[in-house]
C-alpha cells in the first residue's frame, strides 16, 4: 500500500459516519472536475443553408472552436452542401430578412451610417437587386478586413475540422464529387451524423 492510499484510508476511517458522505462527494467532484478538464470538448454543426451569411456563421464558429482545441464536425446537407464546393458563388438577400441592415460601404461616414429600409416589393421586383446586395456586403466585409468564406473554410481544414458531405444530397441534385474541395472528410448520411452528434457537447443547427 502506498503512502497516499494509506493516508486516504486513514482519512476515511477517521471520519464519523455522518461526514463520510460529504467526504466522498467532495472527492468525487474533484475527480470529475479533473476528468472533464482533460476531456476534449466536441462540437457538431449541421449546415443546411448555402447563403453567405449562414456560411460565415458555420465556418466562424467551427474554425474558432477548432482553434480552441475542440473536436469539430460540420455536416453539410441540402443547400448547405454548396459550402463545400470548390467554386463558391454565395449570395445574400434582404428579401424576407428584415433584420439585415442595408448600409453603403462607400461615401462619407454619415452616408455609410444610414440603414436603408428596402421594401420587399423592391427587393423582389428590381432585377439584379440580390446581386447588388451581395456586392455591397462583400465590399463591407473587405473594408472591415473580415476573412472571406473561402479563407475561413481553409482554416477549418487546417485545424482538422471534419467536413462531412451528405451523400443523399449529392445523389439528389446529381452533383459530381469532383466539384467539391479535397478537404471533404467523408461522404455520409444522416445515420453517420446522428452517431457523431449524439456524443457532442454542443450541437448547432444552421
Amino acid at each position: 500500500m502506498t503512502t497516499d492510499s494509506a493516508s486516504l484510508n486513514t482519512d476515511v476511517f477517521n471520519l464519523t459516519p455522518a461526514n463520510q458522505d460529504e467526504w466522498f462527494e467532495r472527492k468525487f467532484a474533484a475527480a470529475m472536475t479533473k476528468m472533464n478538464e482533460a476531456r476534449t470538448p466536441r462540437l457538431s454543426i449541421m449546415a443546411t443553408k448555402g447563403t453567405m451569411d449562414w456560411a460565415y456563421t458555420a465556418f466562424i464558429i467551427g474554425s474558432t472552436a477548432a482553434a480552441m482545441g475542440w473536436k469539430v464536425t460540420i455536416f453539410c446537407t441540402f443547400y448547405g452542401l454548396t459550402l463545400l464546393k470548390k467554386d463558391l458563388d454565395l449570395q445574400i438577400t434582404p428579401l424576407g430578412n428584415p433584420a439585415m441592415p442595408m448600409k453603403m460601404p462607400f461615401g462619407p461616414q454619415w452616408f455609410q451610417n444610414i440603414e436603408w429600409n428596402i421594401p420587399n416589393l423592391v427587393v423582389a421586383g428590381v432585377p439584379g437587386f440580390e446581386t447588388l446586395a451581395t456586392s455591397l456586403m462583400k465590399m463591407t466585409l473587405q473594408n472591415k478586413h473580415v476573412a472571406t468564406v473561402a479563407e475561413l473554410r481553409d482554416a477549418c481544414v487546417e485545424e482538422g475540422v471534419d467536413l462531412i458531405a451528405c451523400q443523399m444530397t449529392v445523389d439528389l441534385f446529381g452533383w459530381d464529387k469532383a466539384d467539391f474541395i479535397p478537404g471533404v472528410t467523408e461522404w455520409a448520411g444522416a445515420a453517420t451524423y446522428l452517431a457523431g452528434a449524439q456524443g457532442a457537447d454542443v450541437t448547432l443547427f444552421m
